[in-house]
């Protein structure tokens, strides 16, 4: 006689455990995936710009134009995924976005690269919001902690995969590695197979059919709670400045050119933090179901600044390593609780939307991170230590100041009415 499944009851509401963990790793697969998509592009811009004979601040556009269009795609397929549901949307915002990626293998010139690359944002930016309202409203409460967590980890793990797949470069070129990137279609297919689509949304939809009546518009929502998605928005530009701040000028510019660190000294640095970044988002998205999602990134953005001196001053590998690892595990960290916070600030009936507008028009603010930190470092004439130190300073304590007056105002969460 055949095991019953494994079951969870929480809320009035019983969850399947092997449905719930193939949710879990379907989101997972899809952000490591898109995530890996982007940085595959960022490794290789110079031999695209040498490929099309254009100059490298050129082909910069094309990274550029996908941060920009990011919240257009946050708000469409958000909108989209709140109409239609989350599974659906879903596969086809990874359909979109592979297809996009092996077009760019094919690309004849700048302008249809840079087309593409445009294009290839607004599946970015739809991506994330979707799948994290898929999975905490497909999950039991009191997996959301460690699920944010996991879901977050997928965006160092894709930077860790990307920089594996580029090894594959001196073989198959750039075009190469975009043509591999498309490979993100098998989660769509895992998706379609093996994920339901939301209970909660299938639910909430019943319950509207049998009114006969229509969900709350985004404009409704935002006219409402004014404050509250200003703070949302503030809250994730400090967190984008937080994480840009800490990498993106880091390997290249700081380690390379400042530190004059050997290539295979930068390569292990980077894969030593990355995986910080991931033991960082699992460990405090399990520890925000034990102290509360602020408490815990709260501790998180705290525990960043004291690390700030060695990150930044320290001239050793050694030193330069260890400062890396603690900064990232704490910043990468307080990342871990943001799908899970987001989400339980947001109504149901934007949860697709909000989450992922919210983060993508934070990040669309902390766009302007490089041009700062190089504008900063010349102002001060010192190299780029004191502005990152700055940057990244500021914004966790803006996060950190944003985190306890919200919990003082609110309590412990605040969902959106």
């Amino acid at each position: 006689m055949a095991a019953a499944p494994a079951t969870i009851t929480g809320q009035a509401q019983t969850y399947d455990v092997a449905t719930s963990r193939h949710v879990v790793l379907a989101s997972l697969l899809a952000w490591l995936l898109d995530a890996c998509d982007f940085f595959i592009v960022l490794f290789t811009l110079d031999d695209v710009a040498r490929s099309f004979h254009v100059s490298l601040q050129s082909i910069l556009l094309a990274p550029t134009l996908t941060l920009l269009t990011r919240p257009i795609g946050a708000f469409l397929c958000g909108h989209a995924a709140d109409r239609y549901g989350r599974k659906p949307v879903m596969i086809a915002t990874i359909i979109v976005y592979s297809a996009i990626e092996i077009l760019s293998a094919f690309a004849p010139n700048l302008a249809i690269f840079l087309l593409l690359r445009t294009l290839f944002g607004v599946a970015l930016g739809g991506e994330w919001g979707v799948g994290t309202s898929l999975i905490m409203e497909s999950i039991p409460p009191s997996w959301r902690g460690t699920a944010s967590g996991i879901l977050q980890a997928g965006y160092p793990a894709g930077y860790l995969l990307a920089s594996l797949v580029f090894l594959l470069l001196p073989f198959v070129g750039w075009r190469g590695l975009f043509i591999l990137g498309g490979s993100a279609l098998l989660a769509a297919v895992y998706i379609w197979l093996r994920v339901p689509e939301s209970p909660e949304w299938l639910r909430r939809r019943h319950d509207q059919s049998a009114r006969a009546t229509k969900p709350p518009s985004l404009w409704f929502i935002v006219r409402n709670n004014a404050a509250l998605c200003v703070f949302a928005i503030t809250l994730m530009a400090a967190f984008n400045f937080m994480s840009h701040g800490s990498q993106d000028l880091y390997p290249k510019i700081f380690l390379g050119l400042e530190r004059h660190l050997p290539h295979p000294s930068i390569t292990l640095i980077v894969v030593l933090y990355n995986i910080a970044a991931i033991v960082g988002g699992l460990f405090f998205g399990v520890l925000s179901q034990k102290i509360s999602r602020q408490y815990s990134i709260a501790l998180a953005a705290f525990l960043t600044l004291p690390f700030l001196p060695l990150w930044a001053l320290s001239h050793s590998p050694f030193w330069l390593a260890v400062g890396a690892v603690c900064i990232q595990f704490c910043v990468q960290g307080a990342w871990g609780v943001v799908p899970a916070y987001l989400s339980e600030l947001s109504p149901a009936s934007v949860r697709a939307t909000f989450p992922g507008l919210a983060y993508q028009c934070g990040n669309l603010i902390a766009a302007s991170n490089a041009l700062l930190q190089t504008a900063l470092a010349t102002w001060f004439g010192t190299g780029l230590a004191p502005a990152m130190m700055l940057t990244v300073g500021t914004a966790a304590t803006v996060v950190l100041t944003l985190i306890l007056l919200n919990a003082r105002l609110y309590g412990r969460y605040r969902p959106i009415q």
